[in-house]
């Protein structure tokens, strides 16, 4: 028999109340979420790690914009993105921010793509002009130039013009799209990621994925992101999207599809492995050492977080 009267009542009453709390509690978590902002890198390198973004279902769970590394760190700065490849020197000044894992755009031999170009030999050179677009890269060349290539130089902020760059200065430093295109037969080029490489033996990285932790709260707690990005990164590296990269990109930088192809392949590394980790932290010492970053960060990735608060 099924029980009647007001204790039955009173008790169904609850239930309904308690079930309808629930669901507010629910709705309100529900309204709280919302689709992360990812700021991207413009340049060829980042082709593959974007690759879900651009040609999977996944793209629809973002809201992606394409802009310049330094900018890509001033939009995790000022909270209009919530997720950026962002140069490595940037992690450094950017208050709360988690490592996405594995993923990364590094090398461990010559970089093809940033470059320091001069009229003159290295040791001639006084005045440098720096590309505005990267912070990772200018650090790089102060180190290089502190360390090893003999201190004493100006170092002058410019666009990316390598003429006028050299027009005005003895040098310039040169990165991204805008350094696979120079006549390197023109002029004299230090890779510095070859210098990096033959000075300390290990890889140099130039950026990963960072995530403001602050973001992480208004995201669907279901959505795996180190899991996503290291999927995109997969996907992306694929031969069959290497190639469709490279037939893409050959006519926009005037290259061709071979060069693009062994560009990605052979001269870009794509793992934040521990060796890449090692060279992490030694640039980050040595940029602090010179002052050209203000301290020695702290790696906090994303996993790391997560287990801390579970």
């Amino acid at each position: 028999m099924v029980p009647t009267g007001g204790l039955y009542s009173v008790a169904r009453g609850r239930v309904k109340v308690m079930r309808h709390n629930r669901l507010l509690i629910l709705w309100k978590d529900i309204r709280k979420m919302r689709r992360l902002r990812i700021s991207a890198i413009s340049y060829l390198n980042t082709a593959p790690l974007m690759w879900d973004f651009e040609h999977g279902k996944v793209g629809s769970r973002f809201d992606t914009s394409y802009t310049l590394p330094a900018a890509c760190a001033h939009a995790l700065a000022e909270a209009t993105a919530d997720i950026g490849i962002i140069p490595a020197a940037a992690y450094a000044q950017i208050p709360g921010l988690l490592v996405l894992p594995d993923a990364a755009i590094a090398s461990r031999r010559a970089v093809r793509s940033i470059l320091l170009v001069s009229k003159m030999p290295i040791d001639k050179v006084r005045t440098v002009a720096l590309d505005t677009s990267s912070m990772t890269s200018v650090a790089l060349t102060k180190i290089l130039f502190e360390k090893w290539l003999g201190s004493g130089r100006t170092f002058v902020p410019m666009a990316p013009d390598i003429e006028q760059m050299l027009a005005e200065h003895d040098a310039g430093l040169v990165i991204g799209d805008p350094a696979l295109k120079i006549d390197r037969e023109r002029y004299l080029t230090l890779d510095l990621a070859e210098e990096w490489i033959r000075y300390t033996g290990k890889p140099f990285v130039f950026a990963f994925w960072a995530v403001r932790s602050a973001a992480l709260a208004e995201a669907d707690p279901a959505l795996d992101l180190a899991a996503v990005f290291r999927d995109s990164r997969d996907h992306g590296l694929e031969p069959s999207s290497l190639n469709k990269i490279a037939c893409e990109w050959a006519p926009r930088l005037g290259l061709s599809e071979a060069a693009i192809y062994g560009y990605l392949t052979e001269n870009i590394h794509y793992q934040l492995d521990a060796g890449c980790l090692g060279g992490l932290q030694l640039f980050y010492r040595y940029a602090a050492d010179i002052g050209a970053l203000p301290a020695v960060p702290e790696l906090r990735s994303v996993e790391r977080a997560k287990a801390l608060t579970t």
